[in-house]
């Protein structure tokens, strides 16, 4: 993985682990993030009566088990499956993927950039670790842009590329809220000021969002603002479309908004 684990797991924790051997009394599993074995015991593969280890855990398949216990002068690892929910295993599984996409990400970035792997950690990957880890890196790269980076002392170029490499790769999800403007400003600057007011709201970005103008026949023009999330793209409209009001009622002319059902 990029970011740099312990040698042990720890007593609670979830581990994403591929079973090797299956025995009459239980099955030895290869931990696949620390490059560990531990054994899980069949007593800790399921809850109901177990007639059939096989019908549970096979040689090959990837589960997600919890650490039990943990004896590292021994070299000896407890491990459970049944005391894993299906809420555990859905997201130690998303966030596996996840861990494993984002190395395969550092790892073209490296290449672009003409460093090896361990010269981009040390000059950028041990920065995003510290504050996220290096997939959210290249999400934040997405969304915000190489400035995300850059604020938390990655280097100008490295950011660039992470941006980069992340918009071909990462396929961010984003919502949409419209509205309708409707602005008059009938002073002899008037176009001036309306197409100053728009230039300026776009400008009033909010975290990962955006808006954008469409003019429909004035005095009515489109107003639509995507972010992330709803809460954040019902922000950046308001504010938006605030914002052009009021610079326009300052100029001496006058508007309204609503938003689109």
């Amino acid at each position: 993985m990029v970011e740099r684990k312990p040698e042990w797991p720890e007593n609670g924790d979830l581990v994403i682990a591929t079973i090797e051997t299956v025995t009459d009394y239980g099955a030895y599993a290869k931990l696949d993030e620390f490059d560990k074995r531990g054994l899980l015991h069949v007593s800790e593969i399921s809850s109901s009566w177990l007639r059939n280890i096989r019908d549970f855990v096979r040689e090959g398949q990837k589960v997600v088990l919890k650490v039990l216990r943990v004896d590292s002068e021994k070299g000896h690892i407890d491990l459970s499956l049944r005391r894993v929910t299906k809420r555990e295993r859905i997201e130690k599984i998303m966030l596996w993927k996840k861990e494993r996409k984002g190395e395969a990400l550092f790892r073209e970035v490296a290449t672009k950039i003409g460093l090896t792997f361990d010269e981009l950690y040390q000059q950028a990957g041990e920065k995003i670790d510290e504050k996220f880890s290096i997939y959210e890196g290249f999400e934040k790269a997405v969304k915000e842009g190489p400035e995300a980076l850059t604020k938390i002392g990655v280097p100008e170029k490295i950011a660039a590329t992470f941006a980069e490499v992340g918009k071909d790769r990462i396929h961010v999800k984003v919502v949409k809220v419209k509205g309708i403007l409707e602005i008059k400003c009938m002073k002899p600057n008037g176009v001036k000021v309306i197409k100053e007011a728009f230039a300026a709201a776009k400008t009033e970005k909010i975290c990962a969002s955006s808006v954008k103008f469409y003019v429909i026949a004035a005095p009515k023009y489109s107003i639509e603002a995507q972010a992330e999330n709803y809460k954040k793209a019902e922000e950046v409209f308001q504010k938006a479309a605030q914002s052009v009001i009021l610079k326009i009622t300052k100029a001496g002319g006058q508007g309204t908004f609503r938003r689109e059902k």
